[in-house]
């Protein structure tokens, strides 16, 4: 019991120490009005305060959202890679914020081989030299989360060894905890940080690099996208190899290649560029329209070109997932905007986003109508479905809304790839590419059998409802009958209502207990009660004496407040 205690008391203190550093790096880059309205300055030392006082007047030049970039870097792995995720989702801070986060950078110093080589060995359980028959100390990359080295296993297969950095998972999870508190310290105190939802943002940020940080998962990926295009010749993806890979290290195929946007080595090398753009465009649609499952992160270093116009893919840490309802409703907003159908396009697109207060129908469609008449009349050739979608991530951020995960990386990943097509070839059109996968979702939606399951499915749900209706109807009567129904309110934006309420009903007490005072006093002296002094009561002196001191106080803190 006692260790443990220790161990509990240990723990808080790192804590406090990475409070202090968090907060101090804050204050450095100016931001110590937060730090101060969240009433967290006692965590900084003194020394501190006055170091980053001096160095105010190099970050004085800097803008807020480059100043939040400097504080990310500065604080390390966990912080760089939310603003990396953040600087995907436009949907959820301001456009500016994401362009600065765009520029974090993920290239840290390597650890040592020795490190490495016992990482392999204790989640390996066997000497490096059992597994592998050459592993090169020196690494290929090294990231804030891991680095990959090149080996060769001892049956012969050239290997990309992924290894995660030590003490990655304990440092994650004590910053996820310290970001959950300041989060919502930020939402309760300060208002025009609320609008945002910090809270929201680290728990999608920490589902994100959890799963980012078990390579068993990402091993699950690439075999399952394997399976996805197995007898496709168009697509290459690396093995796993299970027998050499952990949840902290996983060992895949190593695989040559020419980086897919390398334009003047593909044209070296001969590969047909219209062709892999083709075939970039047709694998991600592909993906989304029909698997439902799709390489969310599908950039130049994750795609290489083979030879025989193959295209190679990497990296399945970040994965997306559609079922069949989210393809559908994407699937309706296309063919709305198609059909140039304001209110369906308006209907389907609040179909796929979620939000906390339902958003001004007229205006909404009003906006809308304006994003359509921006892009539907371009000629076909000039339509960029990266420009339209770009577009209605700014239409929906504008209005609260908010897109789910798996969306906004299916938007991100297909406007990537429209970017790698239109650098293979000048001429390439997304949208000849796009017209058969709608097609043929839309046929399969009239199928009789899709239409006979749609009907099966919404009358067994409905079914089910109305059998338990009577359980539920019982259950509320009899909770009613005992006096244990209950009633729960939840209300939003009253906290500075409320404090400014207590703040007058105190300052009102306050003056009733001054006006006693004065009261009270005033017949104390009447009354000649008590010693007296010049033939006034003592008592009545006293508590005019504090009558007047607690007046005075009470005026010097409203006039403090500002407000008269």
């Amino acid at each position: 019991m006692r260790l443990r205690r220790l161990s509990g008391i240990a723990r808080a203190y790192r804590n406090i120490n990475r409070y202090s550093q968090i907060l101090t790096v804050l204050f450095k880059y100016g931001f110590d009005g937060i730090v101060d309205r969240l009433n967290l300055g006692r965590y900084i030392e003194r020394g501190a305060r006055l170091l980053s006082r001096r160095q105010r007047k190099e970050v004085e030049t800097l803008s807020n959202y480059e100043r939040i970039r400097r504080v990310c870097e500065e604080l390390g792995p966990t912080f760089v890679k939310m603003g990396q995720v953040l600087s995907t989702r436009p949907d959820l801070i301001p456009i500016e914020l994401v362009e600065e986060l765009a520029k974090l950078q993920d290239e840290v110093p390597p650890f040592p081989f020795a490190q490495a080589r016992a990482i392999v060995e204790e989640e390996l359980q066997a000497p490096l030299e059992e597994v592998f028959a050459a592993f090169a100390e020196l690494p290929l990359a090294a990231a804030s989360i891991a680095q990959v080295h090149r080996a060769r296993l001892i049956t012969g297969e050239d290997v990309a060894v992924k290894i995660q950095r030590p003490g990655v998972p304990k440092t994650i999870g004590e910053d996820l905890g310290i970001l959950f508190q300041l989060a919502g310290l930020l939402e309760r105190h300060i208002e025009e940080v609320r609008l945002y939802r910090p809270t929201m943002i680290v728990e999608e940020f920490a589902r994100t690099i959890r799963k980012e940080i078990n390579f068993n998962l990402e091993a699950s990926h690439a075999e399952r996208f394997a399976r996805q295009f197995r007898g496709n010749p168009a697509i290459y993806v690396p093995r796993v190899f299970r027998h050499a890979s952990t949840e902290r290290l996983l060992t895949m195929e190593y695989i040559e290649g020419i980086k897919i946007n390398d334009i003047a080595l593909l044209e070296a090398r001969g590969h047909d560029r219209a062709l892999l753009a083709a075939r970039g465009t047709e694998l991600i649609l592909e993906q989304v329209f029909i698997h439902g499952f799709f390489h969310a992160d599908p950039h130049p270093a994750n795609m290489f070109v083979l030879p025989g116009n193959v295209i190679g893919i990497l990296d399945f840490g970040m994965m997306g997932h559609l079922d069949a309802r989210d393809r559908e409703h994407f699937t309706e907003v296309i063919l709305a905007y198609v059909s140039r159908d304001v209110p369906r396009i308006t209907d389907a697109v609040l179909k796929i986003v979620e939000f906390q207060q339902a958003p001004n129908r007229r205006r909404l469609e009003r906006d809308i109508a304006t994003f359509a008449d921006l892009h539907l009349y371009k000629p076909l050739k000039e339509v960029r479905i990266g420009e339209i979608l770009e577009d209605l991530i700014e239409l929906v951020s504008r209005y609260r809304l908010r897109l789910p995960p798996d969306i906004f990386f299916m938007i991100k990943a297909m406007t990537q790839v429209e970017g790698i097509g239109l650098q293979l070839d000048p001429d390439f059109d997304i949208t000849v590419k796009v017209r058969p996968f709608i097609k043929r979702l839309v046929a399969e939606r009239l199928q009789p059998k899709q239409l006979l399951l749609r009907v099966c499915d919404a009358t067994t749900a409905l079914l089910g409802h109305l059998r338990d209706l009577p359980e539920g109807m019982g259950i509320a009567l009899r909770q009613l009958r005992e006096g244990k129904l209950q009633i729960g309110f939840e209300h939003r934006g009253l906290e500075r209502l409320v404090s400014e309420l207590n703040r007058s009903s105190n300052r009102l007490a306050f003056a009733l207990i001054v006006a006693a005072l004065v009261v009270g006093s005033s017949l104390l002296l009447a009354a000649e009660i008590g010693p007296s002094i010049f033939g006034l009561s003592v008592i009545g002196l006293l508590g005019f004496s504090l009558a007047g001191f607690l007046g005075l106080a009470l005026l010097y803190f409203i006039i403090r407040s500002g407000v008269l």
